[in-house]
């Protein structure tokens, strides 16, 4: 098995509090890094933000009613940071969906996103818009969100079970497929312990067998030198 690095760990969806959207706006304040394994920059927030997200276009990935709806609900960014760090998906990715270059300091950046369980200034959204026109760029793999949790205001206990949780891949990340060298290793674990329960099993048989028959000869030989 191999297990997430640390990096990967903090940065994957699992790192970020995937069960509370929230919706960012203001403008980046840095040149920020742009590249593989991902970019990131720096947002300063506006100081006053709408209740939740504003009418904007959402990427057809994400426009599945499950995914919109939730987009749409996401509650204003609370505080109390007024600056965040944003990281977004490697140009290959983002340049598929309407990001093929680095922001410029001063431009507008609106954002619907988590932010890190560990790290309360650092911002990864699963949708941003950029630009005085709102480009829409995508930042999901598997059309649909990694978590779609209850909607704010909503009881949990009303929502379907079926949909709350969605198995979306991660643009971040690279998962190692499962391969026979690594599975082959419990098979054969699972195999060889199979092959000893009847190994064991069969022994006993063929021990209770014998014993009755050399106890049936036994008894045998015994009445007839009685008999005798």
């Amino acid at each position: 098995m191999v297990s997430a690095s640390p990096a990967a760990a903090h940065h994957g969806w699992d790192g970020f509090e995937t069960d509370n959207l929230v919706y960012i706006a203001g403008t980046v304040n840095s040149d920020g890094s742009w590249g593989e394994p991902h970019s990131y920059f720096d947002v300063d927030l506006d100081s006053e933000l709408p209740t939740h997200t504003p009418e904007l276009e959402i990427p057809e990935e994400l426009q599945d009613p499950e995914d919109s709806v939730r987009v749409n609900a996401a509650l204003a960014y609370p505080g109390p940071n007024n600056e965040l760090e944003v990281i977004i998906a490697p140009p290959a990715w983002s340049g598929r969906w309407g990001l093929d270059r680095a922001l410029n300091i001063g431009e507008s950046f609106q954002a619907v996103g988590y932010i890190n369980r560990e790290d309360a200034g650092l911002f990864r959204p699963v949708v941003f818009w950029y630009g005085d026109d709102n480009v829409a760029v995508n930042q999901v793999l598997g059309n649909t969100l990694p978590v779609r949790a209850p909607l704010p205001g909503s009881d949990p206990s009303d929502e379907d079970e079926s949909a709350s949780v969605s198995p979306a891949p991660d643009p971040l990340e690279t998962k190692t497929p499962a391969t026979d060298a690594t599975t082959a290793p419990a098979t054969a674990a699972e195999d060889g312990g199979t092959w000893l329960v009847w190994t064991v099993f069969g022994i006993v048989i063929v021990a209770a067998v014998g014993g009755g028959v050399f106890y049936v000869r036994h008894r045998a030989r015994q009445g007839g030198v009685e008999d005798a």
